[in-house]
């Protein structure tokens, strides 16, 4: 039996440039999304609680429900590998679920589709390094599921951590051998515990709908658009300074920026800014959104963790643990095939 997780993630600073080229500083967070295969009579998927046995081309369809990121990766098999699932004869049990809020700005969808991703690989014996791991889950996205996203979610479910990401060259999504593969510096070994809060509105938005609109507005050059996501980028190159300095003061008025920026145009919504001027109330030095926006999660900035996160719980948030948790994990039957990036590189290198 192969069993696997992935971790979601908070943005921190420079979200959402890394669909615009630019550069974030992101953490992997706490709860996660696990797969699970084993041998087995059938070919069965079973995501979420919804359960389908695939017996024919149509089974693999897009549907719609959870199930669908299950068959956009088995689907993309036959791209990558010339492997066609049902005349492989392959039967197998595909379990998968998520610990991490659906549709809240914490790239719970992508962690899933990591995870699942992972666990395929392992089980039918392919090798990817983890690079070609999150550039693939993206295509998965992009092309199979119809998904409008940057980079970031792939790298961070793969690779985990505290990390410096750069997306220089990749504004265009499409992916061919002219793109570079993202830059990833982790931070995590030079500062210690982190000192953030993340705060869920219990609002769910979808990630693409909200990149949709921005993203049109970008690609037809509107001038404050391209000069706020260039300022953005900025503010995260910035931001990498003040976390190794361990300058919280500057990090907050970095986060800060960002959030007026994006909310300037139109990427946030009054549960986010509910939260936001509460936390900035209550000794947060910065807050802003985790992810997309309009609705989802906040992260901020606090030394005053207690009183924080008690303000927030008392406006109706959900707090989450974010940590500098390992990026995708695979093991079989309790024997690590691979942990966090290093194990998974060639020849476990």
């Amino acid at each position: 039996m192969i069993v696997s997780s992935a971790p979601g993630r908070a943005g921190i600073v420079g979200n959402p440039t890394d669909m615009y080229g630019g550069s974030v500083i992101s953490c992997s967070t706490v709860k996660r999304a696990y797969t699970r295969i084993f041998p087995s009579d059938a070919l069965t998927l079973e995501v979420g609680g919804q359960i389908q046995e695939i017996c024919r081309e149509s089974d693999l369809c897009m549907k719609g429900d959870y199930l669908d990121v299950a068959r956009a990766i088995l689907l993309a098999l036959d791209e990558l590998f010339s492997l066609d699932i049902l005349e492989s004869g392959q039967k197998f049990h595909l379990q998968a679920h998520t610990e991490i809020p659906m549709q809240a700005g914490l790239a719970g969808s992508t962690a899933l589709v990591i995870s699942l991703f992972g666990a395929v690989l392992a089980y039918l014996g392919f090798e990817m390094n983890p690079y070609e791991i999150a550039e693939t889950a993206h295509h998965i996205e992009f092309e199979h599921m119809n998904v409008l996203c940057g980079f970031q979610d792939q790298h961070m479910a793969t690779f985990g951590g505290l990390n410096f990401m750069e997306f220089r060259e990749k504004e265009r999504m499409i992916q061919d051998v002219d793109e570079p593969y993202a830059v990833i510096e982790p931070l995590a070994p030079y500062i210690g515990p982190l000192p953030f809060i993340l705060a869920h509105t219990g609002i769910s938005r979808n990630s693409g709908v909200v990149h949709r609109s921005i993203r049109d507005r970008w690609l037809d050059g509107e001038r404050e658009v391209v000069g706020g996501y260039l300022r953005i980028a900025h503010l995260a190159r910035l931001a990498k300074k003040a976390i190794l300095a361990k300058n919280w003061e500057w990090l907050g008025d970095l986060m800060n920026e960002n959030h007026a920026i994006q909310r300037k145009l139109g990427g946030s919504g009054p549960s986010n800014e509910e939260l936001i001027s509460t936390a900035l109330e209550n000794g947060a030095l910065g807050a802003k959104l985790a992810g997309a926006g309009k609705g989802g999660t906040i992260i901020a900035l606090t030394l005053d963790p207690q009183r924080t996160g008690q303000a927030l719980r008392d406006a109706g948030a959900v707090l989450l643990e974010i940590a500098s948790s390992p990026g995708l994990t695979v093991e079989r039957k309790g024997n690590p095939l691979f942990r966090g990036v290093k194990a998974i590189l060639p020849n476990g290198s």
